[in-house]
């Protein structure tokens, strides 16, 4: 048998490594979107709102990867879906949407803002608005409402896009009343920054946010970018600042079509 040197051996090595890396970035980490479970219940309150949370979407043509996941929101059985901007980036992919709702679970509540990318790719606004309502949907901007869900009343908060719009928490929580569960949904994470002094004495019980794609190419952890709209807010939760945010990761790309170190994923938060 022939032996191989050691600097092949370690060529070898590398360029496989380099090989898996990009078919992880290109394929893996994009293709298969993760459902990840949070469950924010009180100790001993068994009843539950199981809100589901889609991010960055940048809806580009349905294929198995939109197929899985639709099978995977079905599985989750949520009482209601947030959408929390950016789900096209044109004009021309309202038809995408239209058949992307069309699929998701008939009756559950939706729930969606804007993403800079609706405002960057001139989606016009009430076509999208007249999209999500032809499936039971209603897209809010700077708009509060009140639900009644098994007894317990719940608002939501949906704020215009921090950086393309005209993000306004004050407005928004002007018809606010008190409930027993306060979401508030706003697309750039670095928004609560704001909310944090706008606020007043209402309840805020849960942020959620996207826009960052978790860094989207990440090393080691690290994001060497995310966009305008970030702050310091890369992914997961942050609780520091006194608001329980969660910042998504998204499904989507956008720029490159690619992922790494930043696995795609939708959230199922029980409250």
């Amino acid at each position: 048998m022939k032996k191989i040197s050691r600097r092949r051996f370690l060529r070898n090595g590398l360029l496989a490594g380099l090989g898996l890396g990009l078919l992880d970035a290109a394929w893996l980490e994009g293709f298969f979107v993760e459902l990840n479970r949070h469950d924010l219940r009180p100790a001993g309150q068994e009843a539950e709102l199981r809100i589901l949370q889609i991010s960055d979407l940048h809806l580009k043509p349905l294929g198995w990867k939109h197929q899985r996941l639709l099978r995977s929101i079905r599985r989750a059985q949520p009482d209601e879906i947030a959408i929390t901007g950016d789900a096209i980036d044109a004009a021309d992919q309202l038809e995408l949407l239209d058949r992307f709702l069309g699929q998701l679970p008939m009756d559950t509540p939706v729930v969606a803002i804007l993403g800079n990318w609706e405002y960057w790719g001139e989606v016009d606004l009430e076509a999208l608005s007249d999209t999500y309502a032809r499936h039971g949907g209603q897209l809010r901007i700077n708009q509060h409402r009140q639900y009644t869900f098994s007894g317990r009343k719940v608002g939501i908060t949906g704020i215009d896009d921090f950086v393309g719009g005209s993000a306004d928490y004050a407005t928004a929580i002007r018809d606010y009343q008190a409930v027993d569960f306060h979401l508030v949904l706003t697309h750039c994470p670095v928004h609560c920054d704001w909310i944090e002094r706008e606020r007043g004495p209402e309840r805020i019980d849960l942020i959620l946010a996207g826009h960052t794609h978790g860094g989207q190419i990440t090393l080691l952890g690290y994001a060497p970018y995310c966009p305008p709209g970030s702050g310091t807010y890369v992914r997961g939760w942050y609780r520091e600042r006194g608001l329980p945010l969660s910042v998504s990761k998204g499904v989507g790309t956008s720029v490159f079509p690619l992922r790494f170190g930043s696995r795609a994923e939708v959230g199922l938060f029980r409250v």
